[in-house]
């Protein structure tokens, strides 16, 4: 029996706009008999949604999510929750004029629920000024309620989200998308609903993140917490997801097992994006489905590609499943190796992904933009502890004793086959990309290459780990130097000191880049003046103000 009024799992958010439509989208926990967009300026047009199931969200024992805490264990295991995602089709929309909307989702028993009135609209055309928010890795972490709460408040609404990957810990665990107990999960502080408890000083401050995307499209990259490892019924979610499976290795396994859909099987034993593919409408590129796109906001061509691996320990500990070597208990059980830091997507010269970027990058829609922007998750140049190793292929060293046991596994990462900076950075200085945005490393900085090619990663907002520089080295081998550097940026490009007001070390020195878990940043692209413009906000000074402190010209 249904006795309580029913409520909308998020607000509505806009996806995938075109020249005269857009999509809206929101979830539920019911599935419901009838859900509607009613839209136009008397709110007196309708369109109905389709609705999907979603098919692998999970609650489990790590899950910070209804009556479980800590102290009370209500889930032992993955266990299924049920959420239907519905999506609307708004069309004959006129390029330039916000729309009223708002959205109604019935549940079988009659009982409605709307949300508020939002407005959208169609894709802006060419020359049509806009700022673009850039941001990323927001994985539910300390400071992201507070950065976004601090973006509607300085720059007001912005016309797009540029988000470069990690949205979430754990995409398949539902709370981290909708209602995490911590009160900042993904929807939420994207649409000003959090209730994120900061504690500074002694000073609590609730952020409430900023309402954004129930008014502007959101375009994501996939990062290496967007992707599920191999499926379980027992083990914690948050323990799958770092258990991916290289997809060739479980191509050789599915061999035995035949009376199995290969597709389905291989996921499960490998690697998935499914629940954000799900949860996402993006354009559809004919080789890569909507894991990697292209298209035109305004002035800017904006290019997402599909760059990630299985994020893996630097630790050398004997006892550790890492990127460079495997865990001892298990050097005789290769269904329990890691394979190192894998890649999930080729993206190598001769590769689908890279044929299809390289006819992008010539196309008409990207040679005649105005701005030429590339986004993807992994960095090509950071002063961040996971630009190392170099983002190729682990090669396998096994060593055996004498009876043929194996002694020890060990992986390395030739610094020349790295594959960003040996075959995408030339296409992209080539193409004359103004703009690389990447992120990974939860810092600020950036850099400019030979070719005039701007590189930002700009996802502070909280667990940052710190920037190598100077005494504070990355975790890396001692030995093979040359393909693991400790610090600087490994691929040559010196950090770039802030332009405006940049922050100091104890010597009174500026900074090339921000990494604190104190201080948080978020990046404006304007298309009106062609500025990337950088703003932080000291979350120990509640009622300080936002500072810009760098500033860039992307003409």
């Amino acid at each position: 029996m249904m006795s309580s009024q029913p409520q909308l799992l998020t607000d509505p958010f806009l996806q995938l706009p075109t020249e005269n439509s857009i999509r809206v989208v929101w979830f539920t926990e019911f599935p419901g008999s009838r859900h509607t967009v009613t839209f136009g300026e008397n709110l007196d047009k309708n369109v109905s949604a389709n609705t999907i199931k979603l098919s692998r969200t999970r609650e489990d024992q790590k899950s910070k999510f209804g009556k479980q805490t800590e102290e009370n264990q209500v889930y032992q295991q993955p266990v299924v929750r049920n959420i239907w995602r519905h999506e609307a089709e708004i069309t004959n929309l006129i390029p330039g004029k916000r729309v009223p909307y708002r959205v109604k989702s019935e549940r079988e028993d009659g009982q409605i629920v709307s949300s508020e009135i939002f407005t959208l609209a169609a894709k802006p055309l060419p020359g049509t000024p806009l700022k673009i928010l850039l941001t990323s890795d927001h994985q539910l972490m300390p400071m992201t309620a507070a950065n976004l709460e601090k973006v509607t408040e300085t720059i007001g609404k912005v016309d797009a989200v540029f988000f470069a990957g990690d949205l979430v810990n754990v995409p398949d665990r539902a709370s981290e998308w909708f209602d995490d107990n911590r009160g900042n999960a993904f929807f939420p502080c994207l649409q000003g609903k959090a209730n994120s408890k900061l504690e500074k000083n002694g000073t609590s401050t609730i952020y409430k993140g900023g309402e954004i995307i129930q008014h502007t499209p959101l375009f994501p990259a996939i990062g290496n917490h967007e992707v599920m490892g191999r499926f379980s019924l027992e083990s914690s979610l948050s323990e799958q997801i770092y258990d991916a499976f290289p997809r060739e290795l479980a191509k050789q396994v599915y061999q035995d097992k035949a009376d199995i859909p290969q597709q389905l099987w291989l996921k499960d034993y490998s690697f998935n994006t499914d629940t954000y593919q799900e949860i996402f409408t993006l354009p559809n590129a004919s080789s890569g489905g909507e894991k990697y796109y292209a298209i035109t906001i305004g002035d800017v061509r904006l290019v997402v590609l599909f760059a990630a691996c299985a994020w893996r320990s630097p630790s050398l500990a004997s006892t550790i499943k890492g990127k460079y070597r495997e865990c001892d208990r298990d050097l005789n059980n290769p269904e329990n190796w890691g394979y190192g830091q894998h890649i999930f997507e080729p993206i190598h010269k001769d590769s689908i992904q890279y044929k299809w970027l390289e006819k992008e990058l010539n196309s008409p829609e990207f040679q005649q933009a105005k701005y030429k922007v590339v986004m993807l998750h992994h960095p090509p140049h950071s002063l961040g502890d996971n630009v190392v190793p170099p983002f190729t292929y682990p090669v396998q060293i096994i060593e055996r004793n004498g009876d043929g046991t194996i002694k020890s596994i060990h992986y390395q990462y030739p610094k020349e086959k790295d594959y960003l900076i040996r075959d995408i950075e030339p296409l992209l200085n080539a193409a004359k990309v103004q703009l690389v945005l990447f992120g990974h490393s939860h810092l600020w900085n950036r850099f400019i290459n030979y070719s005039g090619v701007n590189f930002l990663e700009t996802s502070n907002v909280g667990n940052s780990y710190g920037a190598a520089l100077g005494d504070n080295k990355r975790p890396v081998p001692i030995n093979n130097s040359e393909n693991y550097t400790a610090t600087g940026d490994p691929n040559g490009l010196d950090p770039i000191i802030p332009t405006i007001a940049p922050l100091v070390n104890e010597n009174n020195q500026p900074l090339p880049y921000i990494a604190s878990n104190d201080i948080t940043v978020f990046s404006i692209l304007d298309t009106g003046n062609g500025t990337v413009s950088s703003y932080r906000f000291d979350t120990r000074e509640p009622n300080s103000q936002v500072i810009k402190f760098d500033e860039f010209s992307l003409n």
